[in-house]
């Protein structure tokens, strides 16, 4: 018998059992419709990330201290700084900037807010891919004379001062020090690892002579929290690893066999390390979501079971005419994997249903559905009408041909 004419059949008998079939069809639908939303969900959540990366910068590489178990003490100083700015030691470096992380508070008048600070160099923005709104940013000159100058995002801005004031040359007070206000940022908006438009930015050195104890009880340098460097192009990152590791190793004193006490990372590593993560989450959520997809084909056995005890006189009067093993055979799985199929496409419908109003609710996901996703649902819905089809099918097609026909 043909495959289409199998097809027909198991539509007809469909049709004719349609509570029971929709019923059926309910399992996969709902299995499959939370699959297809949680595979978009995990492929908005990457993408997401990687945009947020991109928004750090472009062909950048961190350099971040790696404490100890106990240690308080950061690892990077402006010494480690000055060395990797040197183009005899990193020739591919375009841009450095040590940064210094810290909270502050805010005060204008009777207002305080409490904000993120940088402290950094004139390059910092440039790194960064910061737009001035209004106002300049802090220049060379304002960073060699320790100038108490700030520029602010504007969420800060919108938070310490009304809409009547302008805040570009207006004083604030940053924990409890005089600071003119220089410059406003562009509207960035939030990210993942917090808002970046609630924050101060000032000169590094005035934030370590003036504004905290940033020296090394140690070497007596001043630390820094974090180093940038833009890397000339992307295809240069790997050397500016490369060539700032070996520079750092150097200058800190690193012997051979011991672990370096800094760490040189790229966005492509921290996008491999939340990759990983969102992989394994997503994987975990879908391994739930699948609990409904094997009930559903425990649900499509039962069907089918009961299909072959109601048809069991048709089956003997089939096999009474010449009908072979291999045709019941294939009649029975071809109606449980069309039953599985009705329910998978239902559930994709269901499954975009969902991704677009999660879409809806966060729009920072991009929760569109792939043609993988879509491919991997018809397939697994397939397989499972197939594998749980196969016992019932087998069963319809053992039956003997007499004792089919005597059957009450």
């Amino acid at each position: 018998m043909h495959i289409s004419e199998n097809i027909r059949i198991a539509l007809r008998g469909l049709s004719a059992n349609k509570l029971r079939a929709a019923l059926t069809m309910l399992g996969i639908m709902i299995g499959v419709a939370a699959v297809i939303t949680l595979l978009s969900i995990g492929d908005g959540v990457n993408r997401f990330i990687a945009n947020e990366f991109i928004g750090l910068g472009t062909n950048l590489v961190f350099v971040m201290p790696n404490l100890e178990p106990g240690q308080t003490e950061a690892t990077l100083t402006m010494l480690d700084s000055e060395t990797l700015a040197d183009l005899a030691v990193v020739p591919d470096a375009v841009g450095v900037a040590p940064v210094y992380f810290r909270s502050a508070d805010l005060q204008y008048g009777g207002t305080l807010h409490s904000s993120s600070m940088v402290a950094s160099t004139p390059d910092y923005a440039s790194i960064r891919g910061y737009e001035i709104a209004r106002g300049r940013f802090f220049d060379d000159s304002d960073y060699n004379g320790r100038s108490r100058v700030a520029v602010l995002g504007p969420d800060t801005v919108e938070m310490l001062f009304s809409e009547d004031v302008d805040p570009i040359g207006v004083d604030i007070k940053l924990r409890g020090i005089t600071f003119r206000v220089i410059g406003v940022l562009e509207e960035q908006g939030g990210t993942a690892f917090g808002s970046r438009d609630d924050l101060v930015i000032v000169p590094l050195t005035t934030a370590q002579e003036r504004l905290f104890n940033a020296r090394s009880q140690r070497s007596g340098q001043f630390l820094v929290d974090m180093i940038l460097i833009q890397a000339v192009s992307n295809a240069a990152v790997t050397d500016v690893v490369i060539d700032s590791a070996n520079a750092l190793r150097q200058t800190h004193e690193v012997a051979f066999r011991d672990e370096d006490d800094f760490l040189v990372l790229t966005q492509q590593d921290f996008l491999n390390a939340f990759g990983q993560v969102t992989s394994v989450l997503t994987l975990f959520l879908g391994a739930i979501a699948s609990i409904s997809l094997l009930v559903g084909g425990i649900g499509i056995m039962n069907i089918m079971l009961v299909s072959v005890t109601e048809r069991t006189r048709e089956i003997g009067l089939r096999k009474a005419v010449g009908a072979k093993r291999r045709d019941i055979l294939g009649q029975f799985l071809t109606e449980a994997v069309v039953l599985a199929l009705l329910g998978g496409l239902l559930g994709i419908a269901l499954g975009a249903l969902g991704a677009s109003l999660i879409r809806l609710f966060v729009p920072e996901l991009d929760t569109s559905i792939t043609v993988d996703s879509i491919v991997l649902a018809v397939g697994f819905s397939a397989a499972v009408g197939l594998f749980f089809g196969i016992y019932p099918a087998t069963r319809a097609a053992a039956l003997h041909p007499i004792e089919a026909l005597r059957f009450e």
